[in-house]
């Protein structure tokens, strides 16, 4: 189990959040490419949300074509490298490899994707055209990835593209919300540069659309809007002590980290509640950060909880504590966290109970709640004759990814509640060409 001193410098932070998924080298690439089987009806194609012809950018690789072989990935994937590297492949891409069914280690797609694009988005290859202009406008919300493949997409299909981001970066929850170990800010902003370069749409940075009043500017100016606005702030749990200092919601937790690094102040107790792929994230951080005592608490069994064991392992492995089945009751103390209250939980009847009898104290200085995002729902009502679902989620054609109220499209978070940054990646695309099929209707 690893132990972390707290970084108090760059070098101490990078060393601390050293990267899971490190750039292979021409010749690691090149071996583990010879794995491959290429496989006539690869499952991994099929496990891919953007179903990238994987043994073909594969092949292209060991043929030392490098150029062809991210083309091959870019044109299914806008975002294909940073993909490669946050992607969960081990229950995606490789997880489906055949070389599970031997007990033989899967080839490293995701490391061979991340490789073949850094490479080319290193040198500047130009590979992307831009399309005849069709005299066509779209405004898209939302800088994230649902909103880039949109906008790539878009260009190539001859459309002029405005993107409007409340943030001052770009590419959403990627430079804002991931772990750093998983991917810098410097790899994402790079690969947004490379796509923006060559197919010139425009983002309007610090831009936030919050009235009826811009929105109905947008509907005016543009044929078509993309909703990529994502989720919103960690949702609040209604807990009494929920508002002492020392509180904070896991997604304003790791943006912090994100964006300050050394320099994000992490006391020495700190108490994740949820049991996500997110309370994973902020719980590794956490310990990695010099944090002596970092416990995750989640309200029911292990194996009932949303993170993937991978991302379990990680947070186990830098340091983190567990405890399963308790449930918090109140966050105590005088005005800053001093601890919380939990009671254990238990199925009765197929049904998960709170036991008030069973109560006890975790002591810590920091609570972070990765307990969910709230939804958009404030800015959802703000447009005309759109639908939503009961779990607060834009409904969408499954097919053009177009809304109720015909003038927008959306995709991401927004539709399916919060997924993977390839999902929205791949909605991007498909709302783009469903946009192209609608005007051109």
């Amino acid at each position: 189990m690893a132990e972390y001193k707290k970084p108090t410098t760059k070098e101490e932070f990078d060393k601390n959040f050293k990267q899971k998924k490190p750039l292979m080298n021409d010749t690691e690439a090149y071996y583990e490419a010879s794995r491959c089987l290429f496989c006539y009806d690869a499952p991994c194609i099929q496990a891919c949300p953007t179903h990238i012809d994987i043994p073909l950018f594969i092949k292209q690789i060991h043929t030392d074509n490098i150029t062809g072989s991210s083309k091959t990935i870019f044109d299914a994937n806008w975002l294909g490298n940073a993909c490669g590297i946050v992607c969960p492949t081990g229950v995606l891409c490789e997880g489906a490899c055949v070389y599970n069914l031997q007990d033989v280690p899967p080839v490293q797609i995701g490391r061979l994707q991340n490789y073949a694009t850094n490479k080319t988005i290193s040198a500047d290859k130009i590979i992307f055209k831009v399309g005849e202009s069709n005299g066509k406008k779209i405004a898209i919300i939302g800088a994230g990835p649902a909103g880039i493949a949109c906008a790539c997409e878009a260009r190539t299909l001859g459309f002029d593209v405005d993107v409007f981001e409340a943030k001052s970066n770009p590419s959403g929850l990627m430079v804002h919300g991931i772990a750093p170990y998983k991917i810098t800010n410097e790899e994402v902003l790079k690969e947004i540069d490379y796509l923006q370069n060559q197919l010139g749409f425009n983002i309007k940075y610090d831009s936030a659309i919050n009235s009826k009043e811009e929105l109905l500017k947008l509907e005016n100016d543009y044929d078509a809007i993309f909703l990529g606005v994502g989720l919103g702030k960690t949702a609040t749990l209604g807990l009494d002590g929920e508002n002492k200092e020392g509180v904070i919601g896991a997604v304003e937790f790791i943006e912090e980290l994100r964006m300050k690094h050394h320099k994000t102040q992490v006391p020495k107790k700190v108490v994740v509640i949820g049991g996500g792929n997110t309370a994973m994230d902020a719980a590794s951080e956490s310990a990695r950060m010099g944090a002596r005592k970092t416990v995750l608490a989640y309200r029911n069994s292990k194996e009932k909880m949303g993170a993937y064991g991978f991302e379990y392992d990680l947070a186990i492995g830098a340091g983190v504590d567990s405890l399963f089945n308790v449930s918090p009751i109140a966050i105590v103390g005088n005005g800053k966290v001093e601890g919380v209250k939990f009671a254990k939980t238990e199925m009765v009847d197929g049904r998960l109970q709170t036991n008030m009898n069973n109560t006890f104290i975790v002591r810590c200085d920091m609570v972070i709640k990765a307990t969910g995002q709230a939804k958009q729902d404030g800015f959802y009502e703000l447009i005309d004759n759109l639908e939503i679902d009961s779990k607060t989620r834009i409904v969408v054609d499954e097919t053009t990814f177009q809304t109720s109220n015909s003038k927008y499209f959306a995709g991401g978070d927004a539709i399916n509640g919060g997924a993977e940054v390839v999902n929205a990646a791949y909605d991007g695309k498909m709302a783009a060409q469903g946009i192209h099929q609608f005007l051109n209707n």
